[in-house]
C-alpha cells in the first residue's frame, strides 16, 4: 500500500524516483552520483521512498558478492508490482485494454469491438469502465491497485482531457467526458488524442526514439497527426495541432481521408464509371466488395494499372508531408496505425516526390514498426509518465481514499 509523501521532500524524491524508476537494481552510491544529492539527503530520500512503497531495499552489496572491504553499500529496486497502470486505445469500432506494471510490462491485454449502438454517451462511458474491469481481472489486478491510466480517443483533447464540441457531435461521443468518469477511482488519469499516443510511442519505442521534432501520421479511416516540436508534444487551445480538416482546403489532397480509403473510393469509382481495363484482375471483384489493399497486392505483383493508382496515393502522401513539413519543420515523419504495414510502396513514391514538394529539407518519411499497436503503446507509455510525474503529488486524503476503497 503506498502511503503519502511530505511537500517539503520533494524535490529529492522526484530526483531520487526518476533515477530508480529508469535503474534496475542499484547501490547508494549510483543515485548520490546520478542525482547529484548528498550522501544524507540520497539515504532519506531512498527510505521515504521504501516507506511510500514505491521501492524495496535489497541484500546489500557485500552478500551478494559485489564488495568486499568497508561498509557494504545498501542496494535498492523499484517495486514494479507496487501498482499498476491502464492504457487503453479508445477507437471508434474497438477498445485495446492494456495493465501493465510500473515497469511497463503487459500483465493483460484484451480487445472489445464495439457497434454504432456503443456510441452513445452513458453506452461508451459503460464500455470503458467494463473493459477496464475485464483487463485487470484477467491480469489478477484490483481497482485499488490502479496509480494511473491513459485513454486515447480519435479527436482533438485539451490539456484537461476534454474535447471540443463539433458540429456532428462526433468527438464528444469519442470522449464523453472520460478524464472525469475515471478520476472517480483512478489517482492520476490522462486522456490523449489517438494520434498524440501515437506519436508518444514512436518516441519511446519506435522510429523517433532519440528524435525531438517529429510528426505521426495516423493512417486509419482519416488521417490524424501527432506533432512533437523541441522534445514536446503540441496540443494547441483546444488540442487541435493534429486535427487535419484543413487538408479540404488543400490542393492535391482535398480531406482528411486516410490512404486506404482513397485507394478504395478510386478503385470503386474507375469500376463504377468503367475505367478498369476488361480482364483486369479487379474486374471479377464485386464492386462493394473492392477494397485499397487489393490494389496495393495487385500493384506489388507489378500490375502496371494498380501502380497508376499507388503513384497517386504517393503523390497525396508527399503533399500532406509537405504540409506538415513547411508547418513544423520536422526531422522525420512516420506514418502509423494498421494500415501502414501495406504502405510501403506508397511511402516509397512519397518519399521521392517529396524534394520537390518544400522548401526546406525534406524530412524522412518512415514506415512505423509498431503497427495496430502503435496507439495501445503510447498509451501506456503515456500512464508510466503520467505515473512517474505525478505519484509524489497525490494527497494524504487521496491516498485515504483509496485505502478506504480496498
Amino acid at each position: 500500500m503506498l502511503n503519502a509523501v511530505v511537500p517539503e521532500s520533494r524535490a529529492s524524491l522526484h530526483a531520487m524516483l526518476d533515477f530508480a524508476w529508469a535503474a534496475g537494481a542499484f547501490v547508494s552510491t549510483d543515485a548520490m552520483e546520478a542525482t547529484g544529492l548528498t550522501r544524507s539527503t540520497a539515504i532519506a530520500a531512498l527510505d521515504e521512498l521504501i516507506n511510500f512503497g514505491l521501492l524495496r531495499e535489497l541484500p546489500n552489496s557485500r552478500a551478494v558478492g559485489q564488495y568486499s572491504k568497508g561498509r557494504p553499500a545498501r542496494r535498492f529496486e523499484l517495486r514494479p508490482e507496487a501498482a499498476v497502470v491502464i492504457g487503453m486505445d479508445a477507437g471508434r469500432s474497438h477498445l485495446t485494454t492494456t495493465v501493465a506494471d510500473l515497469r511497463g510490462v503487459p500483465l493483460a491485454q484484451e480487445t472489445t469491438e464495439l457497434t454504432a449502438a456503443n456510441e452513445g454517451t452513458h453506452e461508451r462511458r459503460a464500455a470503458v469502465v467494463a473493459a477496464i474491469d475485464s483487463a485487470l481481472i484477467a491480469a489478477g489486478r484490483s481497482r485499488t491497485e490502479v496509480l494511473a491510466a491513459c485513454v486515447g480517443v480519435p479527436s482533438p483533447v485539451d490539456s484537461h482531457g476534454r474535447s471540443p464540441e463539433q458540429r456532428e457531435g462526433f468527438w464528444r461521443r469519442m470522449n464523453p467526458d472520460l478524464r472525469e468518469l475515471l478520476e472517480e477511482w483512478v489517482p492520476i488519469v490522462r486522456v490523449e488524442n489517438d494520434a498524440s499516443l501515437a506519436a508518444v510511442a514512436e518516441g519511446a519505442t519506435g522510429a523517433a526514439v532519440g528524435l525531438e521534432n517529429f510528426v505521426v501520421l495516423l493512417a486509419g479511416d482519416r488521417l490524424g497527426a501527432g506533432v512533437v516540436v523541441d522534445g514536446h508534444l503540441l496540443r494547441g487551445a483546444h488540442g487541435g495541432v493534429g486535427e487535419m480538416k484543413a487538408f479540404d482546403f488543400v490542393f492535391g489532397v482535398e480531406s482528411a481521408a486516410g490512404i486506404g480509403l482513397k485507394l478504395t473510393d478510386w478503385v470503386v469509382q474507375a469500376a463504377t464509371s468503367g475505367h478498369i481495363p476488361p480482364g483486369h484482375p479487379l474486374t471479377d471483384i464485386p464492386t462493394e466488395q473492392l477494397t485499397g489493399r487489393a490494389v496495393l497486392d495487385l500493384a506489388r505483383q507489378g500490375d502496371p494499372w494498380s501502380r497508376c493508382l499507388v503513384e497517386r496515393a504517393g503523390a497525396l502522401l508527399a503533399r500532406v508531408t509537405a504540409v506538415f513539413g513547411s508547418l513544423y519543420d520536422p526531422e522525420r515523419v512516420i506514418v502509423s496505425g494498421a494500415v501502414a504495414d501495406g504502405l510501403a510502396e506508397v511511402i516509397e513514391v512519397a518519399r521521392a516526390r517529396l524534394p520537390t514538394e518544400l522548401d526546406l529539407p525534406a524530412p524522412d518519411l518512415r514506415q512505423s514498426l509498431l503497427g495496430a499497436s502503435a496507439v495501445a503503446t503510447g498509451a501506456v507509455s503515456a500512464a508510466l509518465e503520467a505515473a512517474r510525474t505525478d505519484v509524489l503529488r497525490l494527497s494524504a486524503e487521496e491516498l485515504r481514499w483509496r485505502e478506504a476503497a480496498s
